[in-house]
């Protein structure tokens, strides 16, 4: 029996564990991919605790976390929560996130963020993750004589006012815990037909924080699944709960943490992009090579076929929600494509397959490959393998994909890939739908180029129009993936929330800009985002460029230029004299170390970590002429 308690995708951590946690602790120099490799190990609570604590051994010592992303989360409970203080930051290493962690004290939920002096608000948080249970909203008890809409009402009315302030006393966002069902029925199965059972009110309860959350820019942390999952009977513990007050069983902390952990990790931009699968007795049964088309089992009929049948519906569903497929097999080419082309059971095409490497190298050289054809970082992958040698290659040589372990019977590899969490959302918009077929049309661009007698006339061919707008709800989401998920094009890598991408949107003194754009092949959304604030310095009005970020896939399109027309015409329109902006080098965002020079700023100061100061005179600025694109 396999279970998530048991986060079974994980390999188990080696017997030397708090060994390598030591040596890790003292060690030197960048330290975020070494505690990313020690945290993709199945922990247990007492060695999350030992990487915990060395994690904040080694920060003590200045090193370089990157490619961690730093965040500080409080979380707030009417339950005691030592059981999970260990695991959530060795988790959240495991999902790209170094995490600052507060835990307030027992069951202070209101006086925590009502106060604006309390601890928790004094910490200034990013995000405090409400993790309260149906005790805690008076849930506990049926409402039969009572109008049970009163009891669900307050409830929410609790949840909203943490909410609210929470953002006003430490500008943090509120994650929203939904809330378990207690295996303990009134009426049994009748249960759901009495508004006033605990059940019914619960149900209620999670349908309105769910419309909070979305009301609120807040996020939601569905531990009601997680608690389905585990099983109510496992996950409600009364003895632990008498005895300490524990939230839930003591052996489901490493699972809670990790979800807990992911949700942070998308929060940060690390979720993954892209699914790499591997072909023989992954996606299908047998091997091409030798056993031939009529060979390999795939299909409805047998208990195999219907196991390998259900990895490439996963991977289907996947593809529908805007991930990225692609193949990595140790395969002929023409061979490895047959099944894509002309098995009749087979789900996926060739057309679902953005990137097909079917060749004798190495897969570490493949996903490199991968990586570089479809312009993603190879932590944005994740390599589906049957073979436990490929995937011990693949984690060796490139920590930083991740690598589900799967067992001897496939009838669990789909279980094992969506359990994992590698794929975890905070948003789902209208360009993560349409993302995979602006992939697809790459490849057409890249033929027109080749035609075409120079740049100009490429440039021209593809009918590009230019979208140019500020920030306003119907784009708030894609603004906010953008701004968390954009590495390498993007002058100064700062995150926002929901919520602050909201503030930016409703101050008149921040200058904001979404950018679109289309061509002749396809619509590719929103593609670009601009934050300036107004400033002021030596008598002159400033607009500081806070970010400026697009995506990779347009570059060489001349968006910059176009972009930075744009800006300039509104900035004059303000009466703004100087136009400011910062190169902050990061890991990734080297390509743009020199954008701003490029564009005409002069360097005003380089400071000694890398980072770099320009100024433009927005009256001397000249636009460029015949850029390509109508609007």
């Amino acid at each position: 029996m396999t279970s998530i308690v048991d986060l079974p995708w994980l390999p188990a951590a080696p017997e030397n564990f708090t060994k390598m946690c030591r040596a890790f602790a003292q060690g030197e120099g960048t330290a975020g991919a070494e505690a990313q490799a020690l945290a993709n190990y199945r922990l247990n609570p007492a060695q999350s605790g030992a990487l915990t604590r060395a994690i904040g051994k080694r920060r003590k010592s200045a090193s370089d976390f990157a490619p961690l992303t730093s965040l500080r989360l409080g979380i707030l409970s009417n339950a005691t929560t030592d059981v999970i203080d260990d695991c959530i930051p060795a988790a959240a290493a495991r999902h790209g996130v170094l995490l600052d962690y507060l835990s307030c004290p027992f069951d202070q939920v209101m006086q925590q963020a009502l106060d604006p002096n309390s601890l928790l608000n004094a910490a200034r948080p990013d995000l405090v993750l409400v993790a309260v249970d149906h005790r805690w909203l008076q849930l506990d008890r049926p409402s039969l004589a009572a109008p049970a809409a009163e009891r669900v009402g307050s409830a929410v009315q609790k949840l909203r006012s943490v909410v609210h302030a929470l953002r006003e006393n430490s500008g943090a966002t509120a994650i929203l815990q939904t809330i378990p069902t207690p295996p303990m029925p009134l009426f049994g199965s009748f249960d759901r037909r009495v508004a006033g059972t605990v059940r019914a009110m619960i149900d209620e309860v999670n349908r309105e924080m769910v419309a909070l959350a979305a009301d609120n820019s807040c996020y939601i942390l569905d531990a009601a699944a997680l608690a389905e999952r585990v099983g109510a009977d496992r996950w409600f513990d009364p003895v632990q709960w008498a005895a300490y007050k524990f939230p839930f069983a003591s052996d489901v902390a490493p699972a809670y943490a990790d979800v807990v952990a992911r949700l942070l990790g998308a929060v940060a931009g690390k979720a993954r992009k892209c699914l790499v699968l591997d072909l023989d007795n992954t996606v299908w049964g047998g091997v091409i090579g030798d056993d031939g088309l009529e060979g390999i089992k795939i299909g409805q009929g047998s208990a195999v076929g219907e196991a390998f049948l259900s990895v490439q519906h996963i991977a289907l569903d996947l593809r529908e929600r805007g991930v990225i497929l692609a193949v990595s097999s140790k395969n002929d080419d023409a061979v490895a494509r047959g099944p894509f082309r002309d098995h009749p059971d087979m789900a996926l095409r060739e057309e679902h397959i953005s990137v097909f490497q079917a060749n004798w190298s190495d897969k570490p050289s493949n996903l490199k490959a991968i990586a570089s054809t479809l312009n993603i970082g190879l932590d944005a992958l994740v390599f589906l393998d049957d073979n436990p040698a490929e995937r011990a290659q693949v984690r060796a040589a490139l920590p930083m994909v991740a690598v589900p372990e799967l067992p001897r019977d496939p009838g669990w590899y789909a279980f094992y890939l969506t359990a994992a969490g590698y794929f975890e959302a905070v948003a789902f918009s209208a360009e993560d739908r349409t993302r995979l077929a602006s992939y697809a049309t790459d490849a057409q661009r890249a033929k027109l180029l080749e035609q075409s007698g120079g740049l100009g006339d490429y440039l021209s061919s593809l009918r590009m129009e230019i979208e140019i707008a500020p920030f306003d709800v119907q784009g708030r989401q894609r603004i906010t993936q953008l701004i968390n998920k954009t590495n390498q094009f993007n002058l100064t890598t700062r995150r926002y929330k929901e919520a602050q991408v909201e503030a930016f949107e409703a101050d008149p003194s921040t200058f904001t800009m979404q950018v679109r754009l289309r061509d002749a092949y396809s619509d590719l959304g929103m593609i670009a985002v601009v934050i300036c604030k107004a400033s002021e310095a030596g008598g002159v009005r400033e607009w500081l460029i806070d970010t400026w970020l697009m995506s990779c896939r347009v570059l060489g399109r001349r968006v910059e230029e176009a972009m930075l027309a744009h800006v300039l015409e509104h900035a004059r329109a303000h009466e703004v004299g100087r136009l400011v902006g910062t190169y902050i080098p990061t890991a990734k965002n080297s390509m743009v170390a020199d954008l701003l020079g490029r564009l005409g700023f002069s360097l005003r100061e380089e400071k000694p970590d890398g980072e770099r100061i320009y100024d433009l005179d927005v009256a001397r600025y000249v636009a460029p002429e015949n850029l390509p694109f109508s609007t």
